[in-house]
């Protein structure tokens, strides 16, 4: 009898959620998806053909509906914004937001993010890479699915031109310390600002809607700026 092959399952940092989608929303990504969306291949993607210019690329990872990352790129405009996420709701709303806000300089992926930095984000092509406010998995027999891990660092030094940095919020207090370790274990990073702060003092990114109800619970938010070592 012929043996079956068995492929481990690869252990993902998200869970697939099948939210419900508005109207509107379903609407968006049949209408606006063609604008603002690109398709997820094996391939890098040419980035200066894709945005019609060079200029530097700020990733976020993450984005949930979308509201942040568009206002960035709206107050931005000198700047190419890509954002992945991989819930349909959430990306129907932020596509709304990037139409609403006329904004031409930000693309979306809706897709696993690490299979984006592995096959379609070219070597040293960002300037920025923005991680906020990661799913904590909270049980310790969780923890490995945290995006934070050894190969997720390589990944992202990998796509990060020489001087780039990694942005990352939690308000998590286990995940804050599982962040400091796994930084600091990384030869290609090294940590250039790090605030504990309520709210008040959110480095270099605007406040978001998960952290504000993170603070109505009490919780304190750690924000750091991770620069990628030029000599790695």
């Amino acid at each position: 009898m012929e043996e079956e092959i068995q492929h481990k399952r690869p252990i993902r940092s998200f869970v697939r959620r099948t939210g419900r989608l508005t109207p509107s929303q379903q609407k968006a990504l049949q209408e606006l998806w063609p604008r603002f969306g690109l398709e997820y291949s094996g391939a890098a993607l040419d980035l200066e053909a894709i945005f019609g210019r060079t200029a530097p690329i700020i990733l976020e990872i993450g984005f949930g509906n979308g509201e942040t990352l568009v206002q960035q790129a709206a107050e931005n405009p000198d700047k190419n914004y890509l954002g992945i996420e991989v819930h349909e709701p959430g990306v129907g709303h932020c596509l709304l937001k990037a139409r609403d806000a006329g904004v031409d300089n930000l693309r979306l992926l809706m897709h696993d993010a690490i299979d984006v930095l592995t096959c379609q984000i070219p070597i040293a092509s960002l300037s920025r890479v923005n991680l906020y406010f990661p799913d904590p998995w909270p049980k310790k027999r969780h923890h490995k699915r945290r995006i934070v891990q050894d190969s997720f660092l390589q990944l992202v030094a990998d796509c990060l031109g020489d001087g780039g940095t990694l942005n990352i919020a939690t308000d998590w207090a286990d995940y804050r310390e599982h962040i400091d370790e796994a930084l600091s274990r990384s030869e290609r990073f090294s940590c250039t600002e790090r605030r504990e702060h309520i709210g008040e003092l959110p480095l270099d990114r605007p406040q978001t809607k998960f952290e504000r109800r993170g603070l109505k619970r009490g919780y304190r938010i750690c924000d750091w700026r991770f620069t990628r070592s030029i000599s790695n």
